[in-house]
């Protein structure tokens, strides 16, 4: 697979892209690193047979973090007194432990991953959605990087009220002092500390305010970022935190001239600064406000930060997000 520095220098499509690389007509992108023999080799990563859930429950971000996103109303309901059934109302896929597809962000120049034309992108179509990747399956290896226990480690907890950005060298660091290294198709779980953060430093009024002025700490906005993404081959990224990169964009980005500047991109569209790269440009497959503390909690016992992860996307075609409905296997 090309490098990432060979991305930026493409002329057979847009420079930085990973467009046709996996098939003219891929809908997958990164999950493709999902092979069989990757699967198997992922299921030596059981041997205790302990499990951990990866989802927060669906009530949990009330209000949610993202202002246009609504809380859910759950209602049970009989039609006689031996029954019982019930139903979600202002269900948003995205308003909590999460999984993004292809389809939920275009780059504002270039388009939807892989050249998928606006009007394949629709309710009822199957382009890009979701459903791809529950037809083809999300499991695999899962690598915890445990980015806040490492840096506390250091005398430096991470700033999340400040969105404070680390760069790749963190998770590299992270990796090191685990003595766990990656391995092409991982799926990469990076604990930032931001769920302890959210539900034990900030207020109730702070909570509700949130989705007006987000921040949280994450990825640095950068070629960089992406570089280890792509060479490193990961299959999916996730993050306990809202946006996997770091809230609010760092100024100096390179993205940002090429975001901010095209006509009609709004200013929460540029609060997700890198999220067209990382979607639409390369295909990678994002998790966000993933629980990944029980999880972290049993690695730092036992040393032991690789496991086997099973993911399962709402079979929803076209949709464009939907709860991880993760857990992991040690």
């Amino acid at each position: 697979m090309m490098r990432y520095a060979d991305l930026l220098k493409r002329t057979d499509a847009p420079a930085g892209s990973s467009w046709g690389l996996f098939g003219a007509d891929d809908e997958l992108g990164t999950v493709n690193y999902l092979t069989p023999e990757r699967v198997v080799d992922a299921g030596r990563s059981i041997r205790r047979g302990a499990t951990f859930n990866l989802d927060c429950h669906l009530t949990i971000f009330d209000p949610p973090t993202s202002h246009q996103r609504k809380p859910m109303k759950h209602n049970i309901f009989a039609i006689h007194p031996h029954h019982r059934d019930d139903c979600l109302d202002s269900y948003y896929l995205q308003s909590g432990s999460q999984i993004d597809s292809l389809r939920h962000l275009r780059h504002p120049v270039h388009g939807f991953y892989n050249g998928a034309p606006d009007d394949s992108i629709a309710v009822g179509t199957a382009r890009n959605g979701i459903s791809r990747y529950a037809e083809h399956g999300m499991v695999g290896r899962g690598l915890l990087l445990d980015v806040d226990r490492y840096l506390r480690a250091q005398g430096k907890p991470l700033d999340h009220r400040a969105g404070e950005a680390f760069s790749h060298e963190v998770l590299d660091a992270t990796a090191r002092a685990q003595n766990s290294p990656l391995k092409p198709g991982d799926i990469v779980m990076i604990r930032s500390g931001f769920l302890h953060h959210y539900f034990h430093e900030l207020s109730q009024e702070e909570r509700e305010n949130f989705p007006k002025g987000a921040r949280s700490a994450g990825l640095v906005q950068s070629h960089d970022s992406l570089a280890w993404l792509w060479d490193n081959q990961i299959s999916v990224i996730a993050a306990d935190n809202p946006g996997v990169e770091a809230v609010p964009p760092v100024a100096d980005s390179p993205f940002f001239k090429e975001i901010a500047g095209t006509p009609g991109v709004p200013s929460d569209f540029v609060a997700r600064l890198m999220h067209p790269y990382m979607i639409a440009m390369l295909g990678l497959a994002l998790g966000e406000l993933w629980d990944l503390d029980k999880l972290a909690e049993d690695c730092a016992r036992d040393g032991v930060y690789e496991c086997f992860v099973s993911l399962k996307p709402l079979n929803l075609i076209g949709g464009v997000g939907s709860p991880a409905n993760g857990v992991a296997i040690k």
